[in-house]
This record gives structure tokens, sequence and C-alpha cells, in this order.
């Protein structure tokens, strides 16, 4: 699933494309809201939220999630797509612009979630997320005291729940329990939750420009990752086979763990 760097990215993309253009074409290809067009309307402005991105048109948000195998792609009017049609979930079409003669368009692909609502009820849809390490909002404090307002719990689920910090995946959070020493199972009050936080913090916007992803300083491709996606390879501090597990507070919502038993303790 795509981690909060890689969201901003996308929007930082869509926005470059689709801000200060007016929509000449809206296909939604979603049942719910196959009747929507937003032909006509002004793009504001299009950001991320932690995973989620939103598009600000008009008076109307629309709200994507790329959940496993989604992706907003940025073509030019007719080019070829990368993806295959039946994937489209909406095309967003915008015109020229001052200085550009040629128009731009957005296609959503396989995204796991689609809600289009007016931008008064954005708070309804993303509100309840916690802050955003790559966000304007961004409060140490609020995340921090989230964080450890269960101390019993597993410090590998805390990290990952969007209400306490909106963004951090599964791969930042393995990286910065490894870095830590910490095992995901560690319950909250027996970890530094502040160093975990700022750790997590300084690894995600350390990759806010960067397409492949690394936590180790080496953008070498096999060398990005101290421990996700390498089990049984030796740790690269210790030579110990790394191990994998699982964590979730139930069967569906289980996410796979990566952890050197020699260096997490």
């Amino acid at each position: 699933m795509p981690e909060g760097d890689t969201v901003h990215r996308a929007a930082r993309r869509l926005h470059e494309a689709l801000a200060g253009r007016t929509v000449v074409r809206c296909d939604v290809r979603v049942p719910q809201y196959a009747t929507v067009d937003l032909s006509g309307e002004p793009v504001h402005d299009v950001v991320a939220r932690g995973k989620h991105l939103l598009m600000r048109i008009g008076t109307t948000t629309v709200h994507s999630h790329l959940k496993m195998e989604g992706s907003w792609h940025v073509y030019r009017p007719g080019a070829r797509w990368r993806r295959p049609a039946f994937e489209a979930r909406m095309v967003l079409e915008v015109g020229a612009a001052p200085g550009d003669e040629q128009g731009w368009q957005a296609v959503g692909f396989a995204l796991g979630e689609l809600e289009i609502a007016p931008t008064a009820q954005e708070d309804d849809m993303v509100g309840y997320l916690g802050p955003d390490p790559l966000g304007p909002d961004w409060d140490r404090t609020l995340a921090l005291a989230r964080l450890t307002a269960d101390p019993a719990r597993p410090i590998g689920l805390a990290l990952l729940d969007q209400r306490i910090i909106a963004g951090l995946g599964n791969d930042y959070r393995n990286e910065t329990l490894f870095l830590r020493g910490v095992l995901p199972e560690t319950p909250v009050g027996e970890v530094d939750a502040a160093a975990a936080v700022d750790l997590a913090v300084r690894l995600i916007r350390a990759n806010r420009d960067r397409v492949e992803r690394t936590t180790t300083g080496d953008t070498r491709r096999g060398r990005r990752l101290w421990v996700a996606h390498r089990e049984r390879q030796p740790c690269r501090r210790c030579g110990t086979p790394v191990r994998q597990g699982t964590l979730g507070d139930t069967a569906l919502t289980e996410r796979m763990t990566w952890y050197c038993p020699s260096c997490q303790r």
C-alpha cells in the first residue's frame, strides 16, 4: 500500500497539472457517482492528507485512497494510458492555460476508495486522521499524546494507526522499530515513544521527494531498507537472518512485520 510520501508526490504532480484550470471532461466510473459531472468547474488545488488524496474542484472535493493497487496518472489528452481502461475509476480532463496550449488528463486507476462530496463536508471524510508529518498541520505534541494514550497497545500497531499519525505505513513502521531496536509487539509504555515518533517523521520526510524510498541512506537496488521485505536475508548490522511475522488488531487487519531477533529486543 502506498505510504504518505508516495501520496504527497502524487498530489503535487496532480496539482501542478490541474490547479488553476477548468474541467472540460469528467467521467466517473463508479456507479454511486456515475452522474457526477464537474465540467466547467475550476480546479482549486490537490492536496494529500496522510494516505488520502483530495481534489478541490469548485465547491466539491474528490476524495480518493489508493489502497493496495490504486494510482493516479497524468497524461496529455489523447496519449496512451499505461494501465488498462477497465481499471479506470475516474477521468478528469482540464483545458489549456496561459503559456500551455494543451490540457491535461488525470486518470485514477483501481482506486481503493472514491468519494465525491461538498468541500464543506471534507472533515467528514478525513477529519478523523491524526497529524500528517508531511503536511502543514503536523503537531508532534498531539501525535505523541495519541500514541501514548494506550500504553498496553503494541507499538507496531500504534504506529500504523492513521488516527494517531497520518501517512505512516508498513515500511516505515518496520524500519523505525528496527532502528530503535524494538520488537513490534512491545507495549507502547515500554518504548521511548517520543524517539520513535521523531525517527519515523525524519524517515518519511527524507523520502518526500525521492521516488525510490530508502531508510539506509543507500539508494542502490537491494540496499535501500534494513529489514522490510527481507525475510531470511542477513541483518545488515549483525548478520542474523531477518524474520517475518504478522501483527494486527484482528485477523482481517494483520500486516506483515519484519525484524531482527538479535538487534530488536
